[in-house]
């Protein structure tokens, strides 16, 4: 492991990776997810500010327990990994202030859990971990998850759901409509939203790339 991706909190990554991570082959929420999210909130943090320790607590036990995409637990995953991440932590002795705010930060990242999160902490681990959903990189997962899911790319009938509800359950392109061009409106600090931005044209851009290759640009 190489410990220097989550400087300079090494130490304490050393003791939370244990932690951070259940059994799972879902491979847009792994080691690699956490390092990306801990990369961006280094770069919020330059400017914005906040607890280090807070910070890399909440990013690397934000995802503790795994719970897929389809499980109907889905909207719970957020609270159920803020409660085991306060065990984890209660049991290293850390003071409760601080384990509230993790808990806070982990709650509140979540989309489908809609909660305000309400300290900076919070904000920018919302921030951060949102900004995985945007650009190339939201591209790539939300592809990778579909085909786990077992979707189809498309409705080769009615691509753009101009006859019918959105169903991202069923079609990958829907995705983009029901959440991921949702997404930048949403940003909580003011690096997170310069930043989405970039991503949001990003992922725009490859929409309608995406549309004139399948016919419908």
């Amino acid at each position: 492991m190489n410990l220097e991706l989550f400087t300079p909190v090494e130490a304490l990554a050393a003791e939370l990776l244990p932690h951070a991570l259940e059994p799972s082959d879902d491979g847009a929420h792994d080691l690699a997810h956490l390092q990306r999210v801990w990369h961006n909130v280094r770069t919020l943090h330059t400017e914005e500010g906040g607890d280090l320790e807070v910070l890399l607590a909440a990013v690397l036990l934000h995802d503790c327990v795994a719970v897929e995409k389809n499980s109907p637990l889905r909207a719970q995953a957020s609270r159920l990994a803020a409660e085991k991440a306060s065990s984890v932590l209660a049991d290293l002795n850390w003071p409760e202030e601080k384990i509230t705010a993790v808990a806070h930060a982990i709650e509140a990242h979540s989309f489908s859990a809609n909660i305000t999160p309400l300290t900076l902490e919070a904000k920018i681990v919302q921030d951060a971990d949102r900004l995985d959903s945007l650009g190339m990189l939201g591209v790539a997962r939300t592809f990778y998850i579909a085909g786990r899911m077992g979707s189809a790319l498309y409705d080769p009938q009615d691509p753009e759901a101009k006859q019918r509800d959105y169903d991202d359950k069923r079609f990958c392109l829907d995705h983009f409509q029901t959440k991921l061009l949702h997404l930048a409106d949403g940003f909580q600090t003011d690096a997170g939203r310069r930043l989405a931005q970039v991503r949001h044209q990003r992922l725009k851009g490859f929409m309608e790339q995406f549309k004139e290759e399948i016919g419908i640009a």
